[in-house]
């Protein structure tokens, strides 16, 4: 059950959208909301070459006292946006350079059952949220779901797709996206034959899945020149699909960062909530 939700803030319009995630999903499960208001603040070296001396030093301070009042005023109008959410609430904020704010998030991240973010590699503008999904991701030791730009939730998300491979990550995923799918009205388990050809795995998780109360459909797609994601997004569209649970980087991540792959290509163009874990 998802009792502490953690959402990403940034003083941006996508804000909204992912608070409106986080609240429809609060309101599901009686669950805590979080904001983690990301602030970040001059990157010094890169801005000085390493060695400032006393008049850049100046300049450092200056910096930064601006950063900090133009995170203050978005603190502010993010507090009063928060003050009408029916869910019990709080933010916390982060000021540091842009290479910490990762790290730090991940630290945050730990003691919630799931954090919501916008899905990155879409903006080059979005570099510090895309870091901040990364480590959370890797690091925080629970899911993400990964928010489309723009994409506000439906009235009622109810319909859930499941991209299994025989992978720790997709166990993972499955596991924790529990509470969204006993709650869902239609679960379905993809397997991209050209993957995987033994389907008694599939079965054995239909089974598992099965005895926690999830009714599961499963089919298998054979690849058919397209890739997984493109698979999994045709799929998604066919069934009216709400979510989409997955593991993340079944490959290693260097492989996945260097060549592509399923999940950063979903990551990169799903006009669907992904569900990810690693």
């Amino acid at each position: 059950m998802f009792k502490d939700l953690m959402l990403h803030l940034d003083g941006t319009g996508e804000d909204e959208i992912r608070l409106a995630h986080a609240e429809a999903i609060a309101t599901r499960f009686g669950a805590h909301v979080t904001g983690l208001y990301a602030n970040p603040l001059p990157d010094y070296m890169i801005a000085f070459g390493g060695e400032p001396g006393f008049t850049a030093m100046g300049a450092v301070v200056e910096m930064e006292e601006r950063a900090r009042a133009e995170g203050d005023l978005v603190l502010a109008r993010l507090e009063a946006r928060f003050q009408r959410l029916a869910a019990p609430h709080e933010i916390r904020r982060i000021a540091a350079q842009r290479m910490d704010i990762p790290r730090l998030g991940a630290s945050e991240a730990r003691w919630a059952d799931l954090f919501v973010a916008s899905a990155p590699y879409r903006n080059s503008e979005t570099y510090v949220g895309d870091r901040l999904l990364e480590a959370v991701l890797f690091e925080g030791g629970h899911a993400v779901c990964a928010i489309p730009p723009g994409q506000r939730p439906k009235a009622d998300s109810r319909n859930v797709l499941i991209a299994w491979q025989d992978t720790r990550e997709a166990a993972r995923a499955v596991a924790e996206a529990l509470p969204f799918l006993r709650q869902a009205t239609k679960t379905r388990l993809i397997r991209v034959a050209a993957q995987d050809s033994q389907a008694e795995p599939v079965m054995d998780v239909a089974a598992h899945l099965d005895r926690h109360g999830v009714e599961v459909e499963i089919m298998a797609v054979e690849a058919e020149n397209r890739t997984v994601a493109q698979i999994l997004i045709e799929e998604a569209h066919k069934m009216s699909a709400d979510l989409v649970v997955m593991g993340a980087y079944g490959h290693s991540r260097f492989r996945e960062w260097i060549l592509g792959g399923a999940t950063r290509e979903m990551l990169a163009s799903s006009d669907v909530p992904i569900f990810m874990a690693h």
